[in-house]
C-alpha cells in the first residue's frame, strides 16, 4: 500500500443529483401497485440498492409478490430512470464538485466512485467525468449494500491504498456508516442533523477547499 490518500466519492446525490429522477421512478412504480410514496420515503433510499429499496417499498405497503413480479417492477423503474439519465449533461454536476475533482487530479491523488448504482458508468458518462475516476466501483462489482462497507474497501483496494488513508464523501446515512465502518475518514455531504454520524459535514462542494484536506490528520 502507498501513503497517499485515496478519495472515494459516491455518486447519487454527491456528484450529481439523480435523487430526483429516482423519485419519479420509484413513485411511479409505487402508484401502480397502490403504494403511497412521497419524498420522506426516498431519503429512506439513498444509498440503498435497487433491490433493498423495492423490499422496503413492499414493506411500506404491506405488500407480497412473486418473484417474477419483483424482477419485471425492478426492470421497469431501472428503465424510467434511465429515460431521465440519458438526458443528463455536465449541467447535472452539483455545485463545486468539478473543480475539486480537478484539483485531486492535478495533484496525483488516487479518485474512486464507490456507489450502489448499477448505472454509474452511464451517468459519469453522460456527465463527462469519467476520465476523472481511476476506479469505478459500482452496483455491478459488489453483492452487499451500505451500511456494509464492502463498495470501499474495495475502492481503496484498487486505488492501492488502505482504508486509514481513504476520505469517502457521502449524503446517505447508509454510505456514513459504510464509511465509519471500514475505518475511513467520513465527509458529509448535505444536512448536517442527517449526517450527525460523520467526522466532517458539509451543505455542498464549495464549502471547503483541497487546503482542508491537507491539514485534516486521518482517522480518529
Amino acid at each position: 500500500m502507498n501513503n497517499k490518500k485515496a478519495y472515494i466519492f459516491d455518486l447519487d446525490g454527491v456528484i450529481v443529483d439523480t435523487a430526483k429522477f429516482h423519485f419519479l421512478a420509484w413513485h411511479k412504480l409505487a402508484s401502480k401497485i397502490g403504494i403511497e410514496f412521497t419524498k420522506k420515503e426516498n431519503e429512506q433510499l439513498k444509498g440503498v440498492s435497487r433491490i433493498k429499496s423495492l423490499q422496503k417499498i413492499l414493506s411500506w405497503g404491506n405488500k407480497t409478490i412473486s418473484d417474477e413480479e419483483f424482477q419485471k417492477l425492478m426492470a421497469e423503474k431501472n428503465q424510467d430512470y434511465l429515460q431521465h439519465v440519458h438526458q443528463m449533461t455536465k449541467d447535472d454536476i452539483l455545485p463545486g464538485v468539478q473543480d475539486f475533482l480537478e484539483v485531486l487530479k492535478f495533484k496525483d491523488q488516487p479518485i474512486a466512485l464507490g456507489s450502489a448504482s448499477k448505472n454509474s458508468k452511464t451517468i459519469l458518462k453522460a456527465v463527462g467525468l469519467t476520465h476523472i475516476f481511476d476506479a469505478i466501483v459500482d452496483g455491478n462489482e459488489v453483492t452487499k449494500g451500505k451500511p456494509d462497507p464492502e463498495v470501499f474497501l474495495k475502492a481503496a483496494d484498487w486505488l492501492n491504498c488502505s482504508p486509514e488513508n481513504s476520505i469517502v464523501f457521502e449524503d446517505s446515512i447508509a454510505g456514513i456508516k459504510a464509511a465509519n465502518t471500514a475505518k475511513m475518514l467520513s465527509i458529509g455531504i448535505g444536512d448536517k442533523d442527517t449526517l450527525k454520524e460523520a467526522d466532517y459535514c458539509f451543505k455542498n462542494f464549495k464549502e471547503f477547499d483541497y487546503q482542508f484536506f491537507e491539514d485534516i490528520k486521518i482517522k480518529k
